[in-house]
C-alpha cells in the first residue's frame, strides 16, 4: 500500500470509529428510553440490563452504519478539500478516483461484512433479545400484571387491573380476577371484582399475597337440571377485605436465559426466509382457493349446473321466478336468501381481516429478505454520495457536513419507512418498497461523483445566470462601411 493510500485510509478509519461510537451511543440511549418502562424500577440486576443492551445493539446497525459512512465521508473529504490536500494531489496528477481507491476497497469489504452481519448476527441477537424481553416480563410478579389486559399468574389466576401505582407497582385499582377450579377445568366459573388491592410478599418467600378491598365474589352454580342451567344461577357475596395467596414457586424459578418458541421475520437468515416465504405463499394461495370454492358452493349454483329444466315459455307473463310460488313460499324464500347473504357477508368480512393479516406477514418476510441486501448496497451508495459531496462543499469538521449528512439520511430513511408501511398492506410491492430509497440515492451518487471528478460545483451559478440573461442582451450588429 502506498503512503497516500495509507494516509487517506487511516484518516478515514479514525473518523469512522469516532463517529460510529458516538452515533451508536446516541441510538442505544434512545432505545433504552423507548423500553425504559420494562427496565426501570423492576429490581433487575445490572447484568440483566447490560445483557438487554448487548442483544438490542445489533438491530441498530442498519441505521447506524449507513449514517456513519455518510457522515465520515463528508467530514473526511470535506476536510481534505478545505485544507487544499486534493489540490496538491491533483497537481501531481492524482485524480479523485485514484484518491478514493483505497477507501472504495474498504467500503466494498465493509458492505460484504454488513451483509453477513445482517444475515447471521442480527437474526440471532433478535431471537435472544425477544426471549430476554419475555423472560424479564415474567421475572417479577408486578411485571406480569399488565394494565388493561388479562395476565396469568400461576396456573389458576387470570388478573386484569385498570391502573397500577406505587414504587413497585404494588397498588392496584379496578381489579378483575378469573379463578380456575381444578375440579371444573372446562371454564372460569369464579369471578372476583374489587375496587382496590395491594400486592404484598415477604422477602425470600414464594407466596404472593393479593389483598383485595371493597369487592364482590361471584361463583357460578353448575346444576344438572337443564332448565335451571339456562337461568345461569350464581352466588354473590360482598367483602371489605379478601386475601388471596398465590404460589410463585414456578414464577420465581424462571430462567432469564430460557429459550422460548418464538417466530419473527427478523429472526431468519436468507435461506430460512426463502423457505418461509415459499411456505407462506403456498398456504395463502391454497386458502384463497378453498375459500373461493366454498363461496361458490354456498351460492347454490353448483347444484343446478348440470340439471335440465323444462320449457317455461308458456309462462311468459312471469317476471321473476318467485311468481312461480305462493305468497307464503315467496316470503320464506326471500328470508332464506337474506340470511344466506348476511352469512356470506360476515364470512367475507372475517376472511378479509384474516387475509389482510396474512398479507402483512408475507410482505414483512419479503421485506426482511431484501433488507439484508439493501444494507450492503446502501453502504456503497452513501459513500459515493458523501465522498464527492464533501469534496465539492470543501468544508470539514462537525458543522456543515453533519447537517447535510443528517438531512440526506433523514430523507433516505423516511422514504424507506413510508414505502415499507405502504408495502405492509399491499399498496406497494415489497421489493419496490425496500429498494426505493436506495434507488433514489443511486443517481444522486453518480451525479455527485461526476461533478466532483470534473471539478464542478453542485450548481454552476454563472452558467445558469448566463443562460437566463442571454435573451435580454442587445445584439451588436456590425456596421457596413462605405467603399
Amino acid at each position: 500500500m502506498k503512503i497516500l493510500d495509507r494516509y487517506i485510509l487511516i484518516s478515514y478509519l479514525k473518523t469512522f470509529v469516532s463517529v460510529f461510537i458516538i452515533l451508536m451511543f446516541i441510538f442505544v440511549l434512545q432505545t433504552i428510553w423507548l423500553y425504559i418502562s420494562e427496565l426501570a424500577g423492576r429490581g433487575l440486576d445490572v447484568f440483566i440490563v447490560l445483557k438487554f443492551i448487548w442483544f438490542v445493539s445489533p438491530r441498530l446497525i442498519p441505521l447506524v452504519l449507513p449514517l456513519t459512512i455518510l457522515v465520515t465521508s463528508l467530514m473526511v473529504f470535506g476536510n481534505f478539500a478545505e485544507n487544499y490536500e486534493f489540490t496538491a494531489m491533483k497537481s501531481t496528477g492524482i485524480s479523485l478516483q485514484r484518491a478514493m481507491r483505497s477507501l472504495t476497497i474498504f467500503i466494498l469489504l465493509l458492505s460484504v461484512t454488513a451483509f453477513f452481519f445482517a444475515n447471521n448476527v442480527i437474526p440471532y441477537s433478535e431471537y435472544r433479545w425477544l426471549n430476554l424481553r419475555r423472560n424479564i416480563s415474567q421475572f417479577k410478579p408486578s411485571m406480569v400484571i399488565a394494565e388493561g389486559q388479562f395476565s396469568q399468574i400461576g396456573d389458576n389466576f387470570n388478573i386484569k387491573v385498570d391502573e397500577k401505582s406505587g414504587d413497585n407497582d404494588q397498588f392496584l385499582k379496578g381489579i378483575v380476577i378469573h379463578r380456575k377450579d381444578p375440579k371444573r377445568p372446562n371454564g372460569n366459573y369464579t369471578v372476583i371484582i374489587a375496587n382496590n388491592g395491594e400486592l404484598a410478599s415477604v422477602e425470600g418467600s414464594n407466596t404472593l399475597s393479593l389483598i383485595l378491598k371493597d369487592g364482590n365474589y361471584y361463583d357460578e352454580i353448575q346444576t344438572k337440571n337443564i332448565k335451571k342451567r339456562r337461568s345461569k344461577p350464581f352466588v354473590k357475596s360482598y367483602f371489605e377485605e379478601y386475601t388471596i395467596n398465590i404460589d410463585l414457586t414456578e414464577l420465581n424459578d424462571r430462567d432469564i436465559d430460557k429459550k422460548n418458541n418464538l417466530n419473527n421475520h427478523n429472526m431468519y437468515n436468507v435461506g430460512e426466509l426463502v423457505v418461509e416465504i415459499d411456505s407462506l405463499s403456498k398456504n395463502y394461495t391454497r386458502n384463497m382457493k378453498l375459500f373461493s370454492d366454498n363461496m361458490y358452493y354456498r351460492s347454490g349454483i353448483s347444484k343446478f349446473r348440470d340439471r335440465k329444466f323444462k320449457d317455461t315459455t308458456q309462462h311468459k307473463h312471469i317476471d321473476t321466478l318467485l311468481n312461480l310460488f305462493s305468497p307464503g313460499q315467496q316470503s320464506e324464500i326471500v328470508k332464506m336468501a337474506l340470511n344466506n347473504i348476511r352469512s356470506t357477508l360476515q364470512s367475507v368480512k372475517a376472511k378479509k381481516i384474516e387475509y389482510t393479516i396474512k398479507t402483512r406477514i408475507l410482505n414483512k418476510h419479503e421485506m426482511a429478505l431484501h433488507e439484508k441486501y439493501v444494507l450492503a448496497m446502501s453502504c456503497i451508495i452513501l459513500f459515493f454520495v458523501g465522498a464527492p459531496l464533501g469534496a465539492i462543499i470543501r468544508k470539514g469538521g462537525m458543522g456543515l457536513p453533519m447537517v447535510i449528512a443528517i438531512l440526506l439520511f433523514l430523507t433516505y430513511h423516511f422514504i424507506g419507512i413510508f414505502s415499507k408501511n405502504s408495502a405492509e398492506d399491499g399498496t406497494l410491492h415489497p421489493f419496490i418498497a425496500t429498494w426505493v430509497s436506495t434507488a433514489i440515492m443511486l443517481p444522486l451518487g453518480i451525479w455527485l461523483t461526476y461533478r466532483a471528478t470534473t471539478d464542478q460545483g453542485i450548481v454552476d451559478i454563472d452558467y445558469f445566470l448566463q443562460r437566463f440573461t442571454k435573451p435580454f442582451k442587445k445584439k451588436d450588429h456590425p456596421k457596413i462601411k462605405d467603399v
